[in-house]
């Protein structure tokens, strides 16, 4: 059975190699609230197409956090690309067997929406009873 979880989530990212490489890497920090309640650690690797707004990255970051009441962590793989004009595709899923303490055993997907207003997300997820 599928679950859902929705909130917003503040992102920090700060750049871990020099401008001349050629996939600059970002540390990030985030802070999850709402249905979803806690922290993660990640790395991000980018690259930027010569068209200005176009551009792809790949992440990877371990959350530890309260899901529907139960403890635990997990780790996500993103894979995202950007094309001009504001067009994202963004595939973020929980890596099998990532989940720990009371959440061993998740499995699911993440929608990031990003406007104007910042940052949320919508959780597709199943925990075993």
């Amino acid at each position: 059975m599928s679950l859902h979880a929705k909130g917003t989530f503040d992102v920090k990212a700060e750049k871990v190699t020099a401008d001349s490489t050629a996939f600059p890497r970002f540390a990030l920090h985030k802070e999850f609230r709402g249905e979803l309640e806690g922290t993660s650690e990640g790395e991000m690797m980018t690259i930027e197409s010569p068209v200005k707004g176009s551009g792809g990255y790949v992440a990877i970051e371990k959350v530890a956090a309260t899901l529907a009441g139960r403890k635990g962590s997990f780790a996500l793989l993103h894979n995202g690309t950007m094309k001009h004009g504001g067009n994202f595709q963004l595939d973020v899923k929980v890596i099998p067997d990532s989940g720990t303490d009371e959440l061993t055993g998740l499995t699911g997907t993440m929608k990031i929406i990003i406007d104007g207003k910042g940052h949320s997300y919508e959780f597709e997820y199943s925990l075993p009873n």
